[in-house]
């Protein structure tokens, strides 16, 4: 089995080692420090069993890191390992197809035991959120921000995320070697199926799938759940 792990903190990247050590003692592990290196990493790999990412990754904007890896290697089981705790942040990443999300305060033991779960087939969340999490409402309202974000090819999304750190064509085809005029051409064809007219309104939609945005949007869903449940007693 060959496993790749994607995490930029050296700590938590020996402790989710030591976790799938546990969970398939044969297992080949690889590592990757950003999105575009474990892109790289699973282009280059004959086979891969099993991606585990960290959702906050250098680079990437709230769910953006899922649906680049997803996109381009949607066979791939994507297990979570993050310390986001939101419902709908965890909503969010399982409504994008993830096989499982695990809690970083989870003991190795626990994550060992969590991804052997997953190897049988299962889909794994922390046994806390499991009558909390409904993927069918994952991200609320930006459910459908996350749909039209999954029709976007792989460079689309690069550049996307680009645009939204600020960058100018010039520099987005600096960044990826590529012609201004192929940036122009992505830039249009993310507009199109953005469903927006400029690059500011596909960067307020990109900003939709922060991680503050989703939490924010799961406390309303809480709130409205509250107001309309009886009072007890």
């Amino acid at each position: 089995m060959r496993f790749l792990i994607v995490e930029d903190h050296p700590l938590f990247r020996e402790a989710l080692e030591g976790a799938l050590q546990m969970a398939a003692p044969a297992a080949e592990i690889l590592q990757a420090t950003s999105i575009d290196g474990a892109l790289e990493q699973a282009a280059a790999a004959a086979e891969l069993d099993l991606i585990l990412l960290d959702l906050s990754m250098p680079g990437t904007t709230g769910l953006s890191g899922i649906i680049r890896i997803r996109k381009a290697f949607p066979r791939i089981p994507v297990v979570i390992v993050s310390g986001h705790q939101d419902p709908q942040i965890i909503a969010g990443a399982l409504s994008l197809g993830v096989s499982g999300y695990i809690l970083k305060s989870s003991s190795k033991q626990e994550l060992a035991q969590s991804i052997g779960e997953v190897l049988r087939g299962a889909v794994c969340v922390p046994a806390a959120y499991r009558g909390l999490v409904r993927p069918q409402r994952a991200a609320g309202p930006a459910q459908d921000l996350l749909k039209r974000l999954h029709e976007l090819t792989p460079q689309q999304l690069r550049v996307l995320e680009m645009l939204k750190r600020g960058l100018q064509n010039k520099q987005i085809a600096f960044e990826l070697n590529i012609s201004e005029t192929t940036v122009k051409v992505h830039v249009s064809d993310i507009l199109r199926k953005l469903n927006v007219l400029s690059r500011t309104k596909a960067i307020v939609e990109m900003s939709r799938i922060d991680f503050a945005t989703l939490a924010g949007e799961g406390a309303g869903l809480k709130g409205e759940r509250s107001q309309a449940d009886p009072p007890s007693g």
